[in-house]
């Protein structure tokens, strides 16, 4: 029994391995820098938990990954516009706020999201999968990135 046990995470830690180390077509030893764009003005978000050709790594949560760092200063309903400078974009992304101990998932369209109308300190996690478009449920890579907005 302690064999088939031995087995079946052997199997599973292989399968999560190859899924995460195909290539398809990304290129890097890490994921791509990406940025938030405010009034033709680009910041750098900071590059958190990824799983990339080499394999994957695992960091803190937006709130502690940020810890320190200064936000960045945004006018109530301001547009933020995600920038990824990478050739093969990825097919699905999620962006989440965080403010106080509450997670909002962030509406996005055409790469674009709207500040919060409330003043205050807003952290946010964006997360892109390059999926398989071939094998269901298979992420060639994946990436999440954060920044900190502060709503003056």
């Amino acid at each position: 029994m302690k064999k088939y046990f031995l087995y079946v995470v052997a199997l599973l830690g292989l399968t999560f391995i190859t899924g995460c180390s195909s290539t398809d077509g990304l290129s890097g030893e890490i994921p791509p820098k990406a940025f938030i764009e405010i009034e033709n003005k680009k910041f750098e978000t900071t590059l958190g938990t990824y799983c990339w050709q080499n394999g994957c790594v695992d960091t803190a949560g937006p709130v502690e990954l940020l810890e320190g760092q200064k936000p960045i200063k945004v006018k109530s309903g301001e547009t933020i516009t995600l920038v990824l400078d990478y050739e093969t974009k990825p097919n699905e992304f999620h962006v989440a706020q965080i403010s106080g101990n509450k997670e909002t998932k962030v509406v996005v369209k055409d790469n674009r999201f709207t500040a919060p109308t409330q003043r205050g300190v807003y952290y946010y996690s964006y997360g892109v999968w390059w999926m398989d478009e071939k094998e269901a449920n298979v992420s060639n890579g994946d990436a999440f990135y954060a920044f900190v907005l502060e709503v003056e």
